[in-house]
């Protein structure tokens, strides 16, 4: 049972986001964020959040919370990084491991959930409870973001062997899946993106099995009904770009209810990047960990303050909380 102080402090983290749940929100992916409900994945039924562990224990919260999911990816190498547990795998290995996830005799009676984080996350997780509890029940967290590796190499005696980006490791996949027939779902983004999107990829890889697609913009019944029709699909891939906490909320969400999923994917911005709409930074930047910088100066009143507020905590939570061992559980 939760003690009083406890209950107070996970209310306090769960009212804002159901005071807003109803209000359509601009996301990294320019959608509205579905009114998914924020609920409990753990065991015991009750929210767990890192407050209510002591520190340096994020990975008996990440196995409380989520046992199925780590005997899945038991075989992995993960690293703590910033405070969160990473996997210390490269985008090559990445998509090898989400391919042999798909496979019949690897399926777990559930999807195999994907996340990644950058500094912005690990920023938001340290000082969001329910966000942080959303991330530490993903199956394997993904490092979305060079400054992560950068430290890593270091600070921890396993580092990670390069970013692996979401907009880089969608490719990789889908090459993949094209050689090896499996199929894809893309879920989230507005109408327009979406659908510039779905062209875009189809004539990338004209052998990609793609089984439908849909806009991020619904709610109530009609989303649990496309989540029904995803579900009869049975994507091998379900890509979802909803932003950071709703695309982690929905997977939250709706888990239970796409069990004929392979592997879910949330992917941010993934969509923008695929429709043309928004270039990536020059190579350069991404290799010395400026990305961020080029979204800024592309998007200067939406991204300036959150930066400016969340790369300095990022960084000291880098040097902080990367810890010096690493685990396979």
């Amino acid at each position: 049972m939760l003690t009083n102080s406890q209950k107070a402090r996970v209310s306090d983290a769960i009212s804002p986001l159901q005071a807003d749940r109803e209000r359509p929100r601009r996301l990294d992916s320019d959608v509205a964020a579905p009114s998914v409900r924020i609920c409990d994945t753990s065991s015991a039924g009750q929210p767990v959040s890192s407050s209510d562990v002591p520190a340096g224990s994020s990975s008996g919260v990440e196995r409380r919370i989520n046992p199925v999911g780590r005997a899945a990816t038991a075989g992995v190498l993960r690293a703590t990084i910033g405070g969160l547990r990473l996997a210390v795998l490269d985008r090559e290995q990445t998509a090898d491991f989400m391919v042999e996830a798909v496979h019949p005799n690897r399926r777990i009676n559930r999807p195999l959930y994907l996340t990644s984080a950058n500094g912005e996350v690990l920023s938001r997780c340290s000082t969001e409870p329910m966000t942080d509890r959303l991330f530490r029940a993903a199956d394997l967290i993904n490092a979305d973001g060079q400054p992560l590796v950068m430290v890593s190499k270091l600070r921890s005696p396993n580092p990670l062997p390069e970013r692996v980006a979401t907009t880089d490791l969608f490719h990789d996949v889908a090459r993949k899946a094209e050689e090896l027939g499996l199929t894809f779902y893309l879920f989230g983004a507005n109408e327009v993106e979406n659908k510039a999107a779905i062209t875009n990829v189809r004539r990338a890889y004209p052998a990609l099995k793609i089984v439908g697609h849909s806009h991020g913009y619904l709610r109530g019944d009609a989303l649990r009904a496309k989540v029904d029709e995803i579900n009869a699909l049975a994507p091998d891939f379900l890509w979802v770009a909803l932003g950071v906490p709703y695309e982690q909320a929905f997977v939250d969400e709706f888990m239970s209810r796409l069990g004929n999923v392979g592997v879910i994917k949330t992917s941010g911005g993934l969509f923008n990047f695929l429709s043309g709409s928004r270039p990536r930074a020059p190579r350069w930047m991404q290799i010395v960990g400026l990305e961020w910088a080029w979204r800024v100066w592309l998007e200067p009143r939406r991204l300036f303050w959150r930066y400016l507020t969340t790369n300095p905590h990022a960084l000291y939570l880098l040097f902080n909380g990367t810890g010096s061992s690493s685990t396979r559980d």
